[in-house]
């Protein structure tokens, strides 16, 4: 018998004792992925409506200010982003000499990424029709929620620091953002707005603008757009589609919103304007983000 017959009359005689003995054994168990130093908690606000809590602090010593805290809208798909990059930060604070943040996303009690009934609730500036604080229009009782609950139940659990908070919300959720940016500028020391869908109730929430220049509060702010929004590459996008997009410029208003803040006294080195190459409207939340975390934790 040549030493190659033998060979493979070997292999498959291995293979005869050892394909049973897998074949019996019991699948592998596949747990859930969980995130690093997060948490998360459903919370019924005293107004009835139902938020999921996430949050991730630093697992080091808060600095005697106190921890930042950076609040993000849209939480079931923004957290787990801002949370890498805040381990990315702490990581590399010895470097960079940046103070890691604690991250709470503010998020809804289901699987969606993006709850579109919840967040035009919650997120749109209110115009006087019937359906103010229903559907939509609900962002003053938002903002309510956040201050009168959600930051004393954060500061009760943590040390933070209340000069150094930043809010950031990309659509809807920037909307939101310009909205307490204009008529609660001393909410957060930093409001980080994602391609804010101005165009909503025809820029009503431009109205309040003056109230912000009229104050004397000068926050950081950051207002980011996606170059291709207006124009996304040619694809998929049905007629109908491309007739909304156009109805619904988001360069133009964001553009001209960062031109009357870099004009007005006061507000010299206090505002960050980004049209962000290669980005259509979907994804562009991400590199904001990222640059939305480094333009705060670089807060003076």
């Amino acid at each position: 018998m040549s030493r190659r017959l033998k060979t493979l009359l070997w292999g498959l005689a291995l293979e005869a004792l050892v394909l049973p003995a897998l074949a019996a054994q019991e699948p592998p168990t596949w747990a859930p992925a969980t995130l690093p130093e997060a948490r998360q908690h459903d919370l019924q606000a005293q107004s009835g409506k139902a938020y999921r809590i996430f949050i991730a602090a630093p697992n080091q010593a808060p600095p005697p200010a106190g921890h930042p805290v950076l609040y993000v809208l849209d939480g079931n798909a923004a957290f787990p982003v801002a949370a890498f990059l805040a381990r990315s930060a702490a990581g590399r604070s010895e470097i960079t000499g940046l103070t890691p943040p604690i991250v709470v996303g503010i998020g809804y009690p289901n699987s969606k990424d993006f709850d579109g009934p919840a967040r035009r609730r919650d997120y749109t500036v209110a115009s006087g029709g019937p359906e103010d604080g229903v559907s939509e229009g609900g962002a003053e009782d938002f903002l309510d929620f956040i201050e009168t609950e959600l930051k004393p139940l954060i500061a009760a659990r943590h040390p933070v620091n209340p000069e150094r908070q930043a809010l950031f919300g990309h659509s809807f959720g920037g909307l939101l953002v310009v909205h307490a940016l204009l008529t609660r500028p001393d909410s957060f020391s930093t409001f980080l707005a994602s391609s804010p869908s101005l165009w909503w109730k025809e820029q009503r929430v431009l109205e309040k603008l003056p109230l912000l220049l009229e104050s004397n509060a000068r926050p950081r702010v950051q207002i980011s757009v996606g170059a291709l929004e207006d124009d996304p590459p040619k694809g998929n996008y049905p007629p109908e589609m491309r007739a909304m997009i156009a109805q619904r410029q988001m360069i133009p208003p964001a553009r001209q919103l960062a031109a009357q803040l870099r004009q007005a006294p006061g507000w010299e080195n206090r505002l960050a304007y980004y049209e962000l190459a290669g980005e259509d409207h979907g994804l562009v939340w991400l590199p904001a983000l990222s640059r939305g975390v480094q333009f705060f934790l670089e807060q003076p």
